[in-house]
């Protein structure tokens, strides 16, 4: 189930870079490279700082769905569309995306028993390092640093497994749950525009 929830969340993560890197004026290969980096740069980071073969570097899916939502972006000319990534159907999978890249970062992060801040940062990473790999390469100010409630999401994702991981047992039950609870906090955050407080001058 968190495969497929994965899965929706690399088509997301795709679409987005592909918009991101078409409003910017890239190439093909640009195009491609940013949605790359979208859907799969968190988890590499991620899979480098704990020392091991990033998973989309030794598994066939992931760059097979990138490059057929490229294709299809381009036949048929999706991108064109009025304000594609404001749709409910692309928020709801993206939101789905971040929630299940958060609960993967934290539980690996679990795994090989990192503390409170490594959780936290694995999660954070492999959720939202792609976007910002991304955001750098064609110089602008990551998305994640000033739609406030964006990132949040992921660290809100983290704390809870630390804190659950302390005092119960992980178990498929608790992560249907957290999914759930995850996607809805980031929807309401959407529509309800929450955003945290910025310094002014």
């Amino acid at each position: 189930m968190f495969e497929f929830a994965e899965y929706i969340g690399i088509v997301a993560f795709a679409v987005s870079g592909f918009l991101v890197a078409v409003r910017a004026g890239l190439d093909y290969l640009g195009i491609l490279i940013a949605s790359f980096l979208t859907a799969l740069g968190g988890g590499i980071i991620r899979d480098m700082i704990i020392g091991r073969l990033p998973f989309s570097f030794t598994h066939t899916m992931p760059g097979v769905i990138i490059v057929a939502v490229f294709i299809a972006m381009l036949l048929f000319k999706l991108h064109k569309l009025d304000s594609l990534d404001s749709k409910p159907l692309f928020i709801i999978s993206d939101s789905i995306g971040l929630v299940s890249f958060s609960i993967t970062g934290a539980l690996i992060a679990l795994e090989y028993e990192l503390n409170f801040t490594g959780v936290l940062a694995l999660s954070f990473i492999t959720a939202v390092g792609g976007g910002i790999a991304r955001d750098i390469i064609i110089n602008e100010v990551p998305f994640v640093f000033t739609t406030g409630f964006y990132g949040t999401v992921a660290l809100v994702i983290a704390l809870l497994l630390y804190i659950i991981k302390q005092f119960f047992v992980i178990n498929l039950f608790v992560l249907v749950v957290l999914l759930c609870l995850g996607v809805a906090l980031r929807l309401v955050a959407y529509y309800k525009k929450w955003n945290l407080p910025r310094v002014k001058d």
